[in-house]
């Protein structure tokens, strides 16, 4: 029996090590996709699975209403690591329920509907996070959605600040677009949506899901550009895998933010799992770790690649390949032959999202594998 929803790969994992996993027939597999981010520090890091084991014993749940030390430490941890004042925390199960209460947060803080998301944007699957993203092929089957959504050029600054005005709730936007092919904004981009959306007293709310945490090369992608939003949204590497999504926000979004709430808020389990993985995030440097082999990666796919492919792009260890012909075939190819993991974004564009942890020498075996296939 399988899942009606995945389409499921034909290798059975069992196993994981730092970076990488092991198949039920044995097989090692480089995991340079990182099961889309959700482990940068690798898989099974000692210190966050001592975390896990150690909190089971102890309680594996209690409802957010009672205090307890792993998540009000989590929600300490978080608020030191935001960028600026964005230090008030709502913790729940997933990236897309951190965009979902993100949106709610905006609306109810502002008395305002209007909501501007862009072109090749990906929030979500759930009702209101799924109408800021971009892709008919997710959207259709579930129309209608919410009213109220924009969607303006990612990139084009004098098209969002046209689009910004008196009515509008919200802007949300990824500070590097992931799903939508790893496409960099520009500063000038993002602090045009930051300078009028403070000017008619929206939220910025900026998706971090899959670029903070270190991913590209600084703690948060929008520190990159000196930007600090009203909200950020993290999920997926922050508890390594466990399910666990952050909505980080400004006081004046705190204090407009109305009722919500969430069952499994701040697990303890998960929150373990996060206070570990962010000490080891900072101890070991990761972030500037990720921005020195991030430059080396993109450096040897430049040159090893040159005009085979159309385009090397990205920051830190969220990097892109645009090849000529289908990246899905060519993702096949690179795990039955070259036993090596990564990711589509699109149909043209190979993602790479590995461990933070990464060194040169994965980078190697990479840029090795992705030479031979797609030449």
């Amino acid at each position: 029996m399988s899942s009606f929803v995945f389409s499921e790969k034909p290798i059975e994992m069992v196993s994981g090590d730092g970076m990488y996993l092991t198949a039920s027939d044995g097989t090692d597999y480089l995991d340079f996709g990182a099961s889309y981010a959700c482990v940068p520090v690798g898989h099974s890091h000692p210190a966050v699975v001592d975390a896990v084991a150690s909190q089971a014993q102890d309680l594996t749940y209690v409802q957010a209403s009672y205090p307890h030390a792993a998540r009000t430490a989590l929600y300490e941890q978080l608020a030191d690591l935001a960028p600026g004042d964005v230090d008030n925390v709502w913790l729940c199960n997933s990236g897309t329920e951190a965009n979902e209460a993100a949106l709610k947060f905006a609306r109810s803080a502002t008395g305002r509907s209007k909501i501007i998301a862009t072109t090749r944007g990906f929030h979500g699957r759930t009702m209101g996070a799924l109408a800021t993203t971009w892709k008919d092929k997710y959207k259709k089957p579930y129309e209608p959605l919410i009213d109220g959504v924009e969607f303006v050029p990612y990139g084009d600054s004098e098209a969002m600040a046209d689009a910004i005005d008196d009515e509008t709730a919200a802007v949300i936007l990824e500070p590097l677009q992931g799903e939508g092919g790893i496409n960099p904004p520009s500063t000038e981009f993002l602090r045009t949506a930051r300078v009028h959306t403070a000017q008619h007293g929206a939220a910025l709310v900026m998706d971090e899901i899959q670029t903070g945490l270190g991913r590209t090369g600084s703690m948060w992608a929008t520190e990159t550009h000196d930007v600090v939003p009203d909200v950020l949204t993290s999920a997926k590497g922050i508890a390594s895998g466990l399910p666990l999504g952050a909505t980080l926000v400004r006081d004046w979004v705190a204090e407009g933010a109305a009722s919500h709430g969430s069952t499994f808020s701040g697990n303890p389990i998960v929150c373990a799992a996060a206070g570990a993985t962010l000490d080891v995030i900072e101890s070991e440097s990761l972030a500037a770790h990720a921005a020195e082999t991030g430059q080396y990666l993109r450096t040897e796919l430049e040159r090893r690649l040159g005009d085979d492919v159309r385009d090397v792009r990205g920051e830190g260890l969220m990097v892109g390949v645009e090849v000529k012909r289908g990246a899905n075939r060519l993702l096949r190819e690179l795990a039955l032959n070259h036993q090596l993991l990564a990711l589509p974004a699109g149909r043209t564009v190979l993602r790479l999202l590995p461990p933070l942890v990464a060194e040169e020498e994965h980078c190697d075996t990479v840029v090795d594998a992705l030479a031979e296939v797609v030449g």
